[in-house]
């Protein structure tokens, strides 16, 4: 389910709006998965989906009139156990991300992250916030692959 559920953002209008981010909210998918699922695929078959889906956009981009940056991305917000991805017109630089990230090539380690949780969004009784599985250090990776031709 969840790489076909991936695959199929290719499908979905893309917005690239630079000058109106809250309208290229609409290209931010989330996918959880529960942990059977989980175990049952490997981290080369979601980097597989992730990479087919950023090409089926990139022919997307070439066919639009927009002229600018374009960057499709995908992180794991451990808070929420998901699998995030978005498109921006912007650069691997400027990701709309409140917190400290850092631009990787690095898919399947974010992938492998993302798998490895076996407890997704659990909270701990009497803790406020879910209990995350992070990667080590300050900066959330982020995949970022550039879709301009």
């Amino acid at each position: 389910m969840l790489l076909k559920e991936i695959r199929a953002i290719a499908g979905e209008t893309l917005v690239l709006a630079p000058h109106d981010r809250d309208a290229e909210r609409a290209n931010t998918s989330w996918f959880g998965a529960p942990p059977h699922e989980r175990m049952g695929m490997s981290a080369d078959e979601v980097v597989t989906a992730f990479e087919e889906t950023a090409e089926l956009l990139r022919d997307q981009v070439a066919t639009m009139p927009y002229h600018g940056p374009a960057t499709f991305y995908v992180w794991h917000d451990g808070a929420a156990g998901q699998l995030r991805c978005s498109t921006g017109s912007c650069g691997h630089d400027a990701l709309p991300f409140e917190a400290p990230y850092r631009a990787t090539s690095d898919l399947h380690a974010i992938v492998t992250e993302f798998l490895a949780d076996r407890a997704p969004g659990v909270l701990v009784w009497g803790e406020p916030e879910p209990v995350a599985f992070r990667s080590a250090g300050p900066e959330r990776p982020v995949w970022v692959c550039s879709l301009c031709p």
